[in-house]
């Protein structure tokens, strides 16, 4: 039994040629312990009445920049810039006030800002990558949240996390022009999706990012799959065996009308030609459940427009 897979419909324009490239996030880090000021430790045993009266001090852009920080797990301070602080009167005011925004909210504990950079000391303030901390999760789920362990994650793990982020940024700034409506962002675990395979029981597919938009009177769908070369051609084919018993199972299908197609996001041409090859070498694999696109063209690819 076949399925549908996300392809264009609903055409209601021609095809729009313009396009911004997403911009391809490579950092170089360094590493060391973090620190906690006596203010921030004083905040995080407050009880809810001080949670609840801080929170009535934070603007709606604070609240803002935490919910994107706790949505995407880390940011950096110029990604953060992209997200909430594009409307000033010229960029050079946005990030001025961006920095002292970060810099009061991290004085206050909501969030907390590692010591590893983008780009090194250097690239400046726009390098720091700020996380949630365990006063800004109390904040937003008033006063109940699990306590967080503020230590520096992997490299691996960091370059990882804000790749997919990068992503989500410029797909956000690219939704704000008229050409491109973004309908679904969703980062893991919310896009995560849950189906019984045959002999392995429940199994749960855990995309990056679960993406839907309308370009030109088109709508796309994607699973996202952001590779940074850290995993085997087997291991990639592996994964796409899940997604294509995903797609046999027919769940999302019932559930939302259509599969979405499967993206893989990889830093160079290289890379994407040589997963390109393990997936179409793959035995059994439906090679058009699955594309390939390098971190460069990835916003175009996805919107459908050649770069």
């Amino acid at each position: 039994m076949s399925y549908p897979v996300a392809l264009p419909f609903a055409w209601l324009s021609p095809v729009t040629t313009s396009c911004k490239s997403a911009a391809n996030t490579e950092t170089v880090a360094t590493t060391a312990s973090l620190s906690c000021s006596s203010n921030m430790r004083t905040l995080s045993r407050a009880g809810r009445r001080t949670i609840r009266q801080l929170k009535q001090s934070l603007s709606q852009r604070d609240l803002a920049v935490m919910k994107s920080i706790e949505l995407y797990r880390y940011l950096t301070a110029s990604q953060i810039e992209d997200l909430h602080f594009h409307d000033h009167t010229s960029p050079l005011t946005g990030a001025r006030t961006c920095r002292r925004v970060l810099e009061r909210l991290s004085e206050t504990g909501v969030i907390f800002r590692l010591e590893r950079r983008v780009g090194g000391i250097r690239a400046g303030s726009a390098s720091y990558i700020y996380g949630l901390g365990s006063v800004g999760q109390r904040v937003l789920h008033q006063g109940d949240a699990a306590r967080v362990r503020r230590r520096e994650p992997s490299l691996t793990f960091i370059d990882h996390t804000l790749a997919i982020s990068q992503l989500a940024v410029d797909l956000t700034v690219i939704s704000r022009q008229d050409l491109v409506d973004l309908l679904e962002l969703t980062p893991e675990p919310g896009c995560w999706r849950s189906f019984q395979q045959s002999l392995e029981g429940s199994v749960t597919l855990r995309p990056d990012l679960a993406v839907a938009v309308r370009a030109a009177g088109y709508q796309y769908h994607w699973f996202v799959e952001v590779d940074l070369g850290t995993h085997s051609s087997a291991s990639v084919a592996r994964k796409c065996r899940v997604y294509q018993d995903y797609w046999c199972s027919g769940v999302e299908q019932d559930t939302h009308g259509l599969f979405p197609k499967v993206l893989w996001v990889t830093p160079t041409v290289r890379r994407a030609e040589q997963l390109g090859r393990a997936i179409s070498a793959a035995h059994g694999l439906y090679e058009n459940l699955f594309d390939v696109t390098t971190t460069d063209e990835v916003v175009c690819h996805m919107v459908g427009v050649k770069p």
